[in-house]
């Protein structure tokens, strides 16, 4: 089964709230009914804690019938032990003949999902059912049903799931996350470690939460409500009995509960179903580009009124959406079908809510020499390719420069001249610039970090301009950087190597001298 680990610090780990096994494994699922806007005061006023008590198990009593359990069966492994190595002075060959006299045994496993429509349609988590060969859906009732995959969208891990109960079925509604607030109660309701209908109960800890190793359509609704492995794809409810997130995710340093808890916004969620059932999957409009967000440092640079837009950083398609619109690396896309942007992720969210083929008006701005003008384009928009999990870790902390600035290095970087040997083993063939050749760990460029969570200079980067001036050897570089004085804007452009399979790409890093 799958299960995701993403290290959050030195003791925490991210993962998919699913239990997998060789015997038993715990998943969930979700809902799926757009509502009316709910209105500022909730239906279920809770002033006393016999009130609030009372307010709980109306909302459980309420959506428990629409709340499922969820068995699956796996494929059967290659192998029986593929975890297996062998022992000093025993060889391979005899560790596979014991491999193959073993028994291969299907992994089985249990999680949650809830029923939105009365026909039988179910929302659960995509890595519930990932690989599952058989998928049994267990009502509150008690009855079993066999169900069917009708689309998975692994950008935000959802599925939807089918059975034919021959029968209206109870389900629940998705209300309005966008209009959740820090602080309201919420219950989690699902099947932690196969106890069905399990409901536990929390505050929203925060809203539009970003977790490693997530998509850019994972912004998820932080909660202390209990989440367990086995939650996962179960109904996370507000105080009018609306679902308003999926259960996904866990914070832990064991594997179980550590008050974090995250689940997707049921608006992403409606926009998802809503696709699968029409469509069979979801598809998102593309642009073919690699983006980085205009910040504080980029704007005085480069005279911009405000620091809003997004910065092309790479034209990955000759043939894609923007390179047959004109669109370069460097230019900056401010407006898109005739909405401000504000940053990378603003425009990846407004490009993916669009659908494929849709041609649609983008104003950019492009450097001209020592000018910035603006420009349009008309562009029909690609269809976005399915992914995989891009990892990200950590945020810039701040640290001092001081040792930075007595070692002699600018920025605490080590720079050198690419000759013919260093080009071609970072395949930078041909290019011009100063190549990064080391970081001081103690300099505070260390801690500053990309829009992805990447860091922003490492070996074998490529230092192309600074503060729009094309630098060609590390003298030229220094002196410039000596110029420079605390709370300076900086920005670089940098190259980083593409590999064997494509040309170096453009990397935008920016940030403020400290």
């Amino acid at each position: 089964m799958s299960e995701v680990h993403i290290s959050l610090n030195r003791s925490f780990y991210l993962r998919s709230v699913l239990i997998a096994a060789a015997v038993a494994c715990v998943a969930s699922g979700s809902t799926i009914a757009q509502t009316a806007p709910r209105s500022d005061a909730p239906s279920i006023t809770a002033t006393v804690p016999e009130r609030l008590s009372d307010s709980f198990a109306d909302i459980a009593n309420r959506v428990e019938p629409a709340v499922v359990s969820i068995d699956t069966k796996g494929k059967m492994p290659d192998t029986a032990a593929p975890q297996a190595q062998a022992a000093p002075g025993q060889s391979d060959d005899i560790l596979d003949f014991f491999r193959r006299q073993m028994p291969r045994r299907p992994v089985y496993s249990v999680g949650s999902g809830f029923i939105v429509d009365k026909s039988g349609y179910i929302m659960t988590n995509a890595h519930v059912v990932e690989d599952a060969v058989k998928i049994t859906v267990k009502l509150e009732t008690g009855e079993e049903y066999s169900a069917r995959v009708v689309g998975t969208d692994e950008e935000t891990d959802l599925a939807i799931l089918k059975i034919d109960a021959g029968k209206d079925l109870p389900f629940v509604k998705l209300g309005n996350s966008d209009r959740a607030r820090v602080g309201e109660w919420v219950l989690a309701i699902g099947s932690p470690f196969g106890l069905a209908k399990t409901v536990t109960a929390g505050i929203i800890s925060q809203t539009r939460r970003e977790t490693p190793s997530t998509s850019p359509f994972q912004k998820f609704i932080q909660t202390d409500a209990a989440i367990n492995r086995g939650n996962s794809g179960g109904p996370l409810v507000n105080m009018d009995g609306e679902v308003i997130g999926i259960n996904s995710q866990i914070a832990t340093s064991t594997g179980d509960y550590n008050g974090v808890g995250f689940a997707l916004p049921s608006t992403e969620a409606a926009n998802v179903y809503d696709q699968i059932v029409k469509n069979g999957k979801v598809r998102r409009g593309f642009l073919g580009v690699g983006l980085e967000s205009v910040k504080a440092e980029y704007a005085k640079i480069y005279g911009l009124k405000e620091p809003k837009g997004a910065i092309l950083t790479e034209v990955r398609e000759s043939r894609g959406a923007a390179a047959a619109a004109g669109m370069q690396v460097g230019d900056i896309i401010v407006e898109f079908d005739g909405k401000a942007v504000d940053n990378a992720q603003d425009l990846i969210a407004k490009v993916s809510a669009t659908s494929p083929e849709q041609t649609v008006n983008v104003a950019f701005l492009r450097e001209n020499g020592t000018t910035i003008e603006r420009k349009t384009a008309t562009i029909r928009l690609g269809e976005r390719p399915t992914p995989g999990r891009a990892s990200a870790s950590g945020e810039a902390g701040d640290r001092p420069i001081d040792k930075a600035k007595t070692d002699g290095r600018p920025f605490g970087l080590t720079l050198t001249e690419p000759t013919p040997a260093l080009a071609a083993k970072y395949r930078l063939e041909g290019l011009k610039g100063v190549l990064v050749t080391d970081v001081n760990p103690e300099s505070f460029i260390a801690d500053v970090k990309q829009s992805n969570g990447g860091e922003a200079l490492g070996e074998g980067d490529l230092i192309q301009r600074i503060n729009r001036v094309a630098v060609t050897n590390p003298k030229m570089f220094a002196e410039i950087v000596g110029k420079l004085k605390k709370g300076d804007p900086v920005v670089l452009h940098v190259l980083v190597s593409g590999g064997s399979s494509r040309p170096a790409q453009l990397k935008i890093v920016q940030f403020t001298v400290q």
